[in-house]
């Protein structure tokens, strides 16, 4: 797969802008920093840019702060960078619990906020929360900055108010008064790697117990994020009381008119806006949004902390240029492989069969890798974002030649079936020893959730994660 011509590592923001404000002679250009989106959309048949900017590894991107009453997202926050967020934590539950609920942790230590801001497509999990939360936005080009509601971004599907030369470079989120609180609900066709049928975002500020300010947001019932007027104007004044919710549930289901489509029918989604409405509301009055959070979350970002190493020095390395990188411990050079995927460029320059190609589109795992020891789906990784970086697959976890007590586990629990998923798992499950040595049950199976088995055993594989922590 061609992602593009070339491909500029910018060192410092204002050289990325600079790039994007010369498309005249780069070619048609686009950002990228997680690429969840943008490889998916080229391997669907998306025409790819003449040029990528990667600007994943710019300093100072990726902070959370805390200015003046707001809480500020820099444009290369991950969703699991957010999750792991004490300010988010305390400050924009919703917000928490909608960048938990995107994909699977392989692709919350890639995607980034701001690029499922950019995306715009009305089902990204991210942007009712964000809406509910009054968030602003301000984009950053060579000519100058602009703040906008996040209300006025969005001009329809896949449609916002970007222009070509500007990158999101900051989101602003207001602190909601202490008296305020909030939850985020997604129904979806599974628990994770799932895309929204509909999803539900709520900020309501108490009075004692009575509602003074309502804000309800559903996403994927319309071409953008929409507010609940009626249902918001009829909870102001009231207690949450059983008979408020179901008039709340009533007014929703009148006022939203979702489409008909692959996932779900438009009398389904009404049906569930319905459903989500009434539980996130009698979440909110026994107060207990939070009570089934798992407190230290699984991210399969090992030690790292989910922070990606900063570039020094920019590089441009058009089509079929080599790619240098540390692999398995090893100084090595890909070569003619600057154009691939990393998954791609692993198999076919250097050889190592054993991160493995399922859906090419951040699904089902088999491709999992460690990317300065963070864990994420090599299908949705350019080759070129490995210039510089150490990479880390199946080949390379084995002790002095000799497999790894993980491994064996999974060997003697018999969680080897045909095989080719066995390699992803082993790097999800090999990351998660990493943060939690002695796992449980229940983490064994959040850490795997973005590895998909078609033989269909997940059991032996977590009593192999398990076993594999025990004998540690």
């Amino acid at each position: 797969m061609m992602l593009s011509s070339h491909y500029i590592i910018p060192a410092t923001l204002d050289e990325a802008l600079a790039l994007l404000a010369d498309n005249d002679k780069q070619g048609p250009t686009r950002i990228i920093a997680g690429g969840t989106d943008v490889l998916v959309e080229i391997e669907h048949g998306a025409d790819p840019p003449q040029t990528l900017v990667d600007i994943s590894r710019l300093p100072a991107l990726d902070q959370i702060t805390q200015v003046e009453g707001h809480i500020h997202i820099g444009p290369l926050v991950t969703h699991n960078q957010a999750v792991a967020d004490p300010l988010v934590q305390e400050h924009a539950w919703p917000l928490l619990r909608a960048c938990w609920e995107v994909g699977a942790p392989q692709i919350r230590n890639r995607g980034t906020l701001a690029g499922n801001v950019a995306t715009a497509s009305p089902a990204n999990d991210t942007i009712s929360p964000l809406i509910v939360l009054d968030a602003r936005i301000t984009l950053a080009s060579v000519r100058g900055r602009r703040t906008l509601p996040l209300s006025q971004f969005f001009l329809g599907v896949r449609k916002t108010a970007l222009a070509a030369d500007e990158i999101i470079s900051d989101i602003i989120i207001p602190i909601p008064p202490q008296s305020a609180r909030g939850t985020f609900i997604k129904a979806g066709l599974r628990r994770a790697q799932a895309i929204s049928l509909v999803n539900i975002a709520l900020l309501l500020d108490f009075d004692g117990g009575f509602v003074k300010e309502a804000r309800i947001a559903f996403g994927s019932v319309a071409p953008t994020i929409v507010r609940a007027a009626a249902a918001e104007a009829a909870l102001v004044g009231q207690a949450l009381t059983s008979a408020q919710i179901a008039r709340a549930e009533q007014l929703i289901q009148e006022a939203i008119h979702p489409i008909d489509d692959i996932r779900g029918s438009a009398s389904y989604r009404r049906h569930l806006a319905g459903v989500i409405t009434r539980r996130s509301l009698q979440q909110l009055a026994a107060k207990a949004e939070r009570d089934r959070w798992l407190g230290n979350p699984i991210m399969l970002w090992g030690k790292t902390r989910g922070r990606y190493p900063s570039t020094p020095t920019a590089s441009d390395l058009p089509a079929g240029s080599e790619v240098t990188c540390t692999l398995n411990g090893q100084p090595t050079a890909l070569a003619n492989a600057a154009h691939l995927t990393l998954l791609e460029a692993l198999r076919e320059r250097a050889l190592l069969s054993g991160t493995k190609e399922g859906c090419a589109e951040g699904e089902c795992g088999a491709c999992t890798l460690w990317l300065d020891g963070i864990a994420v789906m090599s299908c949705l990784v350019p080759a070129a974002r490995a210039q510089g970086a150490d990479i880390v697959t199946v080949e390379g976890i084995a002790e002095n030649d000799r497999l790894q007590p993980l491994q064996q586990a999974f060997i003697q629990s018999g969680a080897i079936q045909c095989g080719y998923c066995t390699p992803g798992f082993v790097m999800s499950a090999a990351n998660l020893l990493e943060e939690h040595p002695q796992p449980s049950p229940e983490q064994a199976a959040e850490a795997i959730t973005g590895n998909l088995c078609r033989c269909t055993g997940y059991t032996k594989i977590i009593d192999a994660i398990v076993a594999a922590g025990e004998w540690r």
